[in-house]
């Protein structure tokens, strides 16, 4: 276990990169994008509401109860917002800081449990994959739950390699902020993976004596209870059926908002999720003997496969679900990474990646939307996507053939090093161009309006939350009274063609309708 050995960390070249990862792929230009709608818009709206209204038991959205998620991240936002204000760095920093903790503890397990070179280099992966590192710096619970998911599962195996009571605690206190930070997921992954992973070893006598120790069961429910408790006491029959039945069995039972998809969907959403590494995921497909017949490996393939599957059967299918089974995939990635020997095919995923960002301003015009608010917010793509974008990826690209051609490097370092580089033109071009081409004219609004006083504004047929973050006031969604202001989006603003307009950029319209 060379994770327990003394080691200056600095000096080994990987920590510096991992460095480098954490701020390109968590930290780097968190204050700089608008926040995206309906997710961001929405926690940062109801963490906003919470610190102004003081209820910290139950959360509202525009005025209206709100019982999609626990109360753990909301808390930690609406905390963020009283120290740093309200912008995109306060309601994004817990998000960055709990993704930060994720890849510290994925770097100490592996380290603990295998070596430093694959601690390290999970570290780099997690860090600046394309989907974790967009989750890790959403302003939205599932950097926190990704954070617990792995502190649980990872406590678990601690437990059944070492036996120490304090690994089995650790991980029913971490199960309990779970709990808090989005519900029974945070039971049911850690829970079927370690009674698979026990099963799988015959050894269910152990799993279940670990799985309903009383000291771990009174650490949870002490941890998650009381919140629970004051939520149905406050809300009563509308809790349950809002929190449990809605947003929990019935995501599972059908598909909610318009999220349906084929039992396949999850398939192409992980193998885009882990760019540029997914050569270093296809690599994994011949190995998978291989990596049964291996404890820890079992573990990490297990976790996966759980949650690829449990979520592909699920009637409700958003791409971050699988994310709280990638953790798994990045660590089996890093302790195969060294056995790659092709450079072609290893780069091979990030030059398509960034080839296919720069092309971006080429195929755009050319993109057919019929919904009018994306298809108007594309119109002004060319202020976004412009010349300094163009540059940039163009840049990435040239650096990719820098690593291609040192041929003296192994290909795993090319590739890690491929990671940060992606990573950069990610957070410092590619989502602030399509963050200020959609969102950028909604945040505009939002700020006009709370510069101007209005107080009788109200949202058309639209559900845009971030705009009442920016304009910092409830902004109920109904159909506006005489004299009133109405923010909505460019085909519903034909709905009132005697109104004033207000303002008018992108997809949004703020309009006065005549009293």
């Amino acid at each position: 276990m060379a994770g327990r050995e003394v080691f200056p960390w600095h000096r080994e070249p990987l920590f510096w990169l991992w460095c480098v990862s954490l701020a390109l792929g968590f930290w780097f230009n968190l204050w700089a994008v608008p926040l995206f709608d309906v997710d961001e818009g929405a926690f940062a709206e109801a963490s906003r509401e919470m610190l102004v209204g003081g209820d910290w038991v139950t959360t509202y959205l525009n005025g209206e109860l709100r019982f999609d998620k626990p109360i753990l991240v909301y808390w930690l936002q609406a905390a963020s917002m009283a120290l740093l204000g309200v912008n995109e760095l306060a309601v994004r920093l817990p998000s960055a800081l709990s993704a930060t903790a994720w890849s510290l503890l994925v770097v100490w397990f592996l380290a603990r449990y295998r070596d430093r070179r694959t601690a390290l280099s999970a570290g780099i992966l997690l860090s600046s994959a394309l989907s974790l590192s967009v989750i890790g710096r959403a302003a939205t619970a599932d950097a926190l739950l990704n954070l617990w998911l792995w502190a649980a599962l990872a406590m678990i195996y601690a437990y059944h390699r070492e036996g120490r009571r304090v690994f089995l605690l650790a991980a029913h206190g971490a199960i309990g902020l779970g709990l808090l930070a989005k519900g029974p997921v945070a039971v049911l992954v850690p829970l079927a993976v370690s009674g698979l992973f026990y099963g799988s070893l015959g050894q269910w006598r152990l799993w279940l004596r670990a799985v309903f120790d009383p000291r771990g069961l009174a650490l949870l429910l002490a941890i998650a209870l009381p919140w629970y408790v004051a939520e149905y006491l406050a809300q009563g029959r509308a809790f349950i059926d809002g929190f449990f039945l809605k947003h929990n069995v019935g995501r599972f039972s059908g598909p909610m908002e318009g999220h349906a998809g084929s039992l396949f969907y999850y398939l192409p959403v992980v193998l885009l999720g882990v760019l540029p590494f997914t050569t270093a995921l296809l690599a994994l497909l011949p190995r998978v003997r291989e990596m049964w017949a291996d404890s820890l490996q079992r573990y990490l393939l297990l976790l996966f496969l759980f949650v690829l599957v449990f979520f592909s059967l699920s009637g409700t299918k958003l791409p971050h679900y699988v994310n709280y089974g990638l953790t798994g995939v990045v660590a089996l990635m890093a302790i195969h990474l060294p056995r790659l020997r092709s450079i072609t095919w290893a780069l091979l995923p990030a030059a398509l990646w960034l080839g296919g960002l720069a092309a971006l301003p080429w195929w755009l015009p050319y993109l057919e939307v019929k919904e009018p608010f994306y298809a108007a917010a594309l119109a002004q793509y060319e202020h976004y996507f412009d010349v300094n974008y163009l540059l940039a990826c163009l840049a990435a690209l040239g650096v990719l053939a820098v690593l291609a051609a040192l041929r003296r490097w192994e290909v795993s370092l090319r590739l890690l090093l491929a990671g940060p580089l992606c990573a950069l033109v990610v957070s410092g071009y590619f989502l602030p161009a399509v963050a200020g081409m959609i969102q950028g004219p909604i945040k505009e609004a939002g700020l006009l309006a709370r510069a101007q006083g209005w107080e009788r504004v109200v949202q058309y047929k639209v559900h845009l939350p971030s705009f009442s973050f920016y304009r910092q006031a409830i902004t109920p969604r109904r159909h506006p009274a005489p004299g009133e202001v109405l923010f909505t989006d460019v085909g519903h603003a034909a709905d009132w063609p005697e109104a004033e307009v207000l303002y008018r950029r992108g997809g949004v319209v703020l309009l006065r309708r005549p009293r």
